[in-house]
């Protein structure tokens, strides 16, 4: 089989490794696509001290498994939990009804488990989600990371709802805080997005998201603020634009420690939420009903042959997604 591999902070082509195979109640799934985000960047820098096959967000047809799933057109969320694997015994957060944050969790692609940037990849069928036939391969490869931007929209669902987001503003116009942005414009038609490329910021307003260099954010002026830059300076310019008593929402990993002023935050009573991955039923709906536009965020597509190349490619200032094609 035909993979990337991450090993020594290089990206490598491996073409010696084994076809998976399935483990009870697992499918082997023939990947068609799959995205480089930054997670998958963040980890060729050193995030986790990741060794092996990268990739989460894919689309592929089940070729191994329960027969009716068999030939399905599917994604995967990457969370493998006890649920996932029928164990007999949850752990505690798995029985308190908190799966993504399973004390035994593996994440495909991330941790424990080889991802998608592969020919095949091996997956617990309860992870696994129909896509919709209208929706072609390269919107429904977006699905991961929609779904980790409804996230964002079901945490802040009952401060829209009470009234209390009157001005809302996405730092980082890259990859997610783009998909963040137009998901969380459907609710709240007034949001900004703030980055420092030009190319990304004309993308967002081609989109018909308003959009502005960072460095113009007007201080304290926002009742919610969502960090998708992964970068110290994007989480201080969002510092300074939430006012007191306001949200920052924290949508990136970041590889490096973030220093924070934690007595601004105390005197300020400025609510830090963490966000991370997210329902994937909400964003193959929002996808299939085209409430908004994610294909113009490709900037190019190469071989999984050529996948140091496209490592590269999207690490390249105002680029927004890669994919590799098997």
């Amino acid at each position: 089989m035909i993979a990337a591999w991450i090993d020594g902070r290089k990206v490598h082509v491996r073409d010696d490794l084994p076809q998976p195979s399935p483990e009870p109640g697992e499918a082997v799934i023939r990947v068609s696509m799959a995205g480089i985000c930054g997670t998958d960047l963040e980890l060729l820098r050193g995030y986790r001290d990741f060794s092996g096959i990268p990739g989460h967000e894919f689309v592929g047809r089940v070729e191994e498994g329960p027969p009716e799933w068999v030939g399905a057109r599917v994604v995967a969320e990457i969370n493998v939990t006890c649920r996932s694997r029928h164990a007999e015994r949850l752990c505690l957060s798995c029985a308190n009804g908190r799966p993504t944050h399973c004390l035994r969790r593996e994440a495909i692609g991330i941790h424990g488990r080889d991802g998608a940037f592969a020919e095949w990849l091996r997956a617990p069928v309860s992870n696994l989600h129909r896509v919709p036939e209208p929706l072609p391969d390269e919107v429904a490869v977006f699905a991961e990371p929609v779904a980790a931007a409804c996230r964002v929209l079901r945490q802040i669902e009952g401060e829209i709802a009470r009234g209390r987001v009157n001005r809302a503003l996405v730092v980082g116009a890259g990859r997610l805080g783009q998909l963040v942005a137009r998901v969380l414009a459907i609710r709240l038609p007034g949001l900004e997005l703030a980055g420092r490329s030009e190319r990304n910021l004309a993308r967002a307003r081609a989109a018909g998201l308003a959009a502005g260099p960072a460095t113009a954010v007007k201080e304290a002026a926002y009742d919610l603020v969502v960090e998708c830059s992964g970068a110290s300076a994007g989480f201080a310019a969002a510092r300074r634009a939430v006012r007191p008593r306001g949200m920052i929402v924290l949508k990136s990993t970041h590889t490096n420690e973030l220093s924070i002023d934690i007595s601004s935050v105390v005197v300020d009573e400025i609510r830090l939420l963490g966000s991370r991955c997210g329902p994937f039923e909400d964003a193959l709906a929002s996808l299939e009903r085209g409430d908004f536009e994610v294909r113009d965020l490709i900037d190019d597509r190469l071989p999984l042959s050529a996948a140091p190349e496209a490592f590269d490619r999207a690490a390249e200032a105002g680029v927004a997604k890669v994919l590799l094609v098997p």
